[in-house]
């Protein structure tokens, strides 16, 4: 019996998602709102590239283009070209409903929500389909607003945080951007202008940018771009997070060396860990402190940031514990010392007819546009999803907790769904993939869950262990600081301690080969060298290759192949030329040597 089954999203987690059930037989319905594929990758500021370096930004079975091989940090159009390319080349947009936004899920089925809270599995059964309940799904066609309800018996939402519901600061009656003359924006309306449309925008205006993260400081160089030192962008942050010029600190040393390696983490506690391990990381706690030191020396030296008031008042690894670095567009601080870009610091803020108020000064700063890089509110949009008002209480939880997930996937209380990419990590596309092949196996009962009261206790323990070391910027969906943990975990149910063993070595599955006896084994060892099978012939102007020559050509794989009696016979009283330096021309050479010294 096929099982039904739906990705909203098609963006890159959906994508990913869309692979990988398509690979387990299953047929999914995707649901994209938007024309193409590649969610926020369609719609950034154009001075936007990949924070990664791009080989921690690949997928596993679909390399780069050589187009970028001398690209370090691709641009946003190169990334979103590599995901529309990943989509064609698996096949993908078969699948995928464009112009088709998901209004709301509703999760229908003979149980009352007392009998449901009252389940000791997930969905009841554990299972990941269950034949008493499904999700209705409706969808509203973008172009025509037509509305259709779809059923559907697994759902997996794609969705990400960085889009569709932003973050407005609330300001006091009377001090908002209702009084002001100018343009208020938010930096998600400024990022779906085409290129052109944006520069038109910002030329020969005095804009302001408020805020402090990625999507602030790209907006800020885009503006000086356009307008130079004319009319220069004004920076306004309230809180000043550390920010990378490149991923290489002192010496060429990469960040992710430092922080993104299974030693790093020996130097954090973790849920579940051993004594020994337990022992170590408390041992190993000073060196964690050094490495911070280390690497906020190399920004204190590599940018002027005491000379513009930006050194940052929270430690490094507490800023990468949460989620909070990222990297500067290039030449930022050439900017700021120019004076195309003025950076300030300001903890109250409001508008006035003119412009902004800063620090409670008299003066305003006078401006013709706001644009608020104030974030997302990534929390709101997930509980919008949903119909139910319990479900939406459950996805979502406190203001003070994370969205509980266990293995940053499954709701301990909503059957019958998935969420993919809500959580940040170093590398958002790795951690997708991993969670979502761990989940495909989930969903072809080759993995079993624990009972959700387990569940709820590890997604506890982890949300007290991101506390810990988030500090007061503890971030809702940052593993920051245990990436590698948290992603080895998404790979296996059984595992506890951080060397976890991937799905390939532990699952039920088996690897098909084809073999004369059609046997099936749970293992494969690859040794298959490098010196065989394929053979490096030299490549040939035309007319000046072997196809001219009117002797006989062969590789040396091809003369190993022959018998000793074969091979004499080839070479005996022939004139023959070896092309080649090293083992086997010289033992090929004396053979031919030894068959004709008569």
């Amino acid at each position: 019996m096929e099982r039904s089954l739906a990705i909203i999203g098609a963006g890159l987690s959906g994508l990913i998602a869309c692979k990988y059930v398509v690979e387990k037989g299953f047929t999914p319905v995707v649901f994209e709102a938007k024309e193409g594929v590649g969610g926020v990758w369609n719609h950034t500021a154009e001075t936007t590239k990949l924070q990664n370096d791009k080989e921690s930004y690949q997928f596993s079975d679909f390399p780069w283009p050589p187009s970028v091989n001398e690209v370090m940090y691709p641009s946003h159009n190169q990334v979103l070209e590599y995901i529309q390319s990943y989509a064609q080349h698996f096949d993908l947009l078969p699948y995928i409903k464009f112009n088709a936004k998901v209004l709301d899920l509703d999760y229908v089925s003979g149980e009352s929500h007392e009998e449901m809270e009252a389940w000791d599995l997930w969905g009841g059964t554990g299972e990941p389909f269950n034949s008493k309940g499904k999700w209705h799904i409706m969808v509203q066609n973008t172009k025509s607003s037509s509305i259709e309800i779809f059923q559907f018996e697994f759902v997996i939402l794609c969705i990400g945080r960085f889009s569709e519901v932003p973050n407005i600061p609330e300001f006091p009656p009377n001090q908002g951007p209702e009084v002001f003359n100018g343009k208020v924006l938010h930096s998600m309306d400024y990022s779906a202008m085409d290129d052109e449309g944006a520069k038109e925008l910002v030329k020969r205006k005095r804009i302001t940018v408020i805020g402090s993260m990625k999507s602030a400081v790209d907006i800020a160089a885009e503006c000086s771009n356009v307008n130079g030192l004319e009319y220069p962008c004004t920076m306004i942050q309230r809180t000043v997070h550390w920010m990378l010029p490149s991923a290489n600190l002192w010496g060429g040393v990469k960040l992710s060396y430092l922080y993104f390696t299974r030693f790093a983490e020996l130097l954090v506690h973790k849920p579940g860990e051993t004594f020994l391990l337990s022992i170590l990381a408390t041992l190993l706690s000073p060196l964690r402190w050094a490495i911070s030191k280390f690497a906020e020396s190399y920004l204190r030296w590599r940018l002027p940031l005491k000379k513009f008031d930006m050194v940052p008042n929270i430690s490094f690894r507490q800023d990468i514990s949460s989620c909070q670095i990222a990297m500067l567009p290039e030449k930022f601080y050439e900017k700021v010392e120019e004076g195309s870009i003025i950076l300030k610091k300001s903890q109250t803020l409001s508008f006035c007819k003119e412009g902004l108020i800063i620090n409670g000064e008299t003066q305003p700063l006078k401006m013709d546009i706001v644009i608020l890089a104030t974030g997302y509110k990534g929390d709101k949009k997930l509980r919008s999803m949903f119909k139910s008002s319990i479900l939406q209480k459950h996805i979502v939880g406190p203001p003070t907790s994370i969205v509980p997930l266990y293995r940053q996937v499954i709701h301990p209380r909503i059957p019958q769904l998935a969420i993919i990419g809500y959580a940040e990590d170093f590398s958002n596309l790795l951690a997708s993939e991993l969670r979502c092949q761990w989940l495909t196996y989930f969903l072809s009962g080759k993995l079993q869950l624990p009972s959700i009261s387990n569940m709820e206790r590890d997604v506890q323990m982890w949300e007290n262990n991101m506390k810990l070391y988030g500090g007061n910027y503890f971030w809702k969906s940052c593993i920051g600081v245990v990436n590698i943990c948290k992603i080895a975990k998404s790979l296996d149910t059984k595992c506890s301690n951080n060397r976890e063993k991937s799905s390939l070595c532990r699952s039920r599955n088996k690897w098909p080969c084809r073999l004369q006896s059609g046997h099936q084994f749970e293992f494969v060892i690859l040794y298959i060298v490098r010196f065989s099978g394929v053979p490096n012939i030299p490549e040939f102007p035309p007319n000046q290759g072997p196809e001219v020559f009117d002797g006989k050509m062969m590789h040396s794989m091809d003369y190993s192949a022959i018998d000793n009696g074969m091979a004499a016979k080839l070479i005996i009283r022939k004139r023959v030329a070896i092309i080649g330096s090293q083992k086997s021309a010289v033992d090929i050479a004396t053979e031919c040597a030894n068959a004709n010294d008569k």
